[in-house]
């Protein structure tokens, strides 16, 4: 029996501390995600707030079947997706700072962001969920809704267009 699989049983008898161990073990991996998406951190934290306020509002009917994760990426990336709609481009001086401290690193950080908003969505997702949040291959996949390899083709066309728009040869 997986963690996750207590941890639930425990939030639907109530249990105010299960599910506190749950936010807290789920809020920093989801945040870093809508990171990913946003252009402040404090989008990030209204979406990744929001993701736990949709999930516990549809918790009575959800059904623990695999990763609870994934779950929780699909309700966070349907709300960058809104988000996106609502955005505009920002100065490069709002962009989230991520710790970096040298002029370089937020060049390319910057140089990075923008060649991410490039991508088409579909691209684009893979990728963060892949590379930046670390995913297996296959939980992409799941994610998303596609197949395995349409998963390893969209990473591979977008690490392509990558390296075209930082203008990296092959």
């Amino acid at each position: 029996m997986d963690a996750d699989f207590l941890l639930i049983h425990k939030m639907k008898d109530g249990d105010e501390t299960a599910m506190e161990l749950f936010v807290k073990k789920y809020y920093p991996a989801i945040r870093n995600y809508c990171c990913s998406h946003t252009y402040t951190i404090a989008d990030a934290e209204d979406l990744a707030k929001e993701t736990f306020v949709r999930f516990f509002q549809a918790f009575p009917s959800y059904r623990h079947t695999g990763k609870l994760a994934n779950y929780l990426y699909v309700i966070a990336g349907n709300l960058c997706r809104d988000s996106y709609k609502k955005k505009q481009d920002l100065p490069a001086q709002e962009l989230p700072d991520r710790g970096e401290n040298t002029m370089d690193a937020a060049e390319s950080r910057i140089d990075m962001e923008q060649a991410l908003k490039k991508l088409p969505e579909e691209l684009r997702e893979v990728i963060i969920l892949h590379y930046f949040q670390e995913l297996k291959l296959k939980e992409v996949a799941e994610i998303t809704g596609a197949g395995l390899p349409l998963v390893k083709y969209r990473i591979g066309r977008a690490k392509k267009l990558l390296g075209c728009y930082l203008g990296e040869e092959e």
